[in-house]
């Protein structure tokens, strides 16, 4: 009875040593989980039956679409390489009046176009030797005064007619006393000198235009007062 009632006080006295941590404090078993944690600050205790907040997170902002400028109209595009075929213009069969009238009015209204006149003789007559057709009357006289300065005063300056503006140096029925002249005023220094059959006063002259193409309409309207008669034809 005695030891069983020892053995109670002694009991008594180890658990009240162990309660009072006589024996070394045992490690609790949460300890140590705080410093574990990740973000301990960002946690929040709540209540039973609370419902925890949730932080939504803003959405991020879509990347602005840059603005696409609309294109500039393309510019139309000229081929500058192509050209444009000028217009080409032949009188036929004019009479020196007429021929004359045409080119003044070229001269006069139309200075963009070039001409040019070519004088068709008629039947032969002879054989002349001459110096061509000059432009006008101013070039005309000019080569006849050099024609006398080299000694030749046997010429005739023609005004009128197929050949005008011509210089006859002398006319010759046979084709052998004109290759005689020719080489004569030659041997004085008239280089110009040509030997041809001679023309009768029959003649014609072809009258030839060419220039721009958007002057056509304009020039066909002129011509027609003024040579209503006169066809025009296309250049060979």
């Amino acid at each position: 009875m005695k030891a069983l009632v020892f053995l109670l006080i002694l009991f008594n006295l180890l658990f009240y040593a162990f309660t009072q941590g006589y024996f070394g404090q045992a490690e609790h078993p949460d300890a140590g989980r705080i410093e574990k944690q990740v973000l301990a600050e960002g946690m929040r205790i709540v209540s039973r039956g609370e419902v925890p907040a949730v932080q939504a997170k803003a959405p991020e902002p879509e990347p602005a679409k840059p603005e696409i400028a609309p294109e500039p109209p393309q510019p139309e595009v000229v081929n500058k390489s192509a050209t444009v075929e000028p217009a080409c213009f032949a009188w036929a069969s004019l009479s020196v009046a007429e021929a004359d009238q045409l080119n003044a009015l070229l001269e006069k209204k139309f200075t963009e176009f070039k001409f040019t006149r070519q004088i068709v003789a008629g039947e032969a007559n002879g054989w002349w030797v001459f110096v061509p057709s000059l432009p006008g009357k101013a070039e005309v006289d000019k080569k006849a005064g050099e024609i006398r300065q080299l000694g030749i005063t046997d010429y005739f300056v023609i005004l009128d007619g197929p050949n005008r503006f011509a210089i006859s140096l002398g006319v010759y029925s046979s084709e052998k006393g004109g290759q005689e002249r020719l080489a004569e005023v030659k041997e004085k220094g008239v280089r110009s000198a040509r030997l041809a059959p001679r023309p009768s006063k029959d003649g014609t002259v072809n009258v030839q235009a060419t220039g721009p193409a958007e002057g056509k309409p304009a020039l066909l309207e002129a011509v027609g007062k003024v040579l209503p008669k006169a066809e025009a034809q296309g250049c060979k």
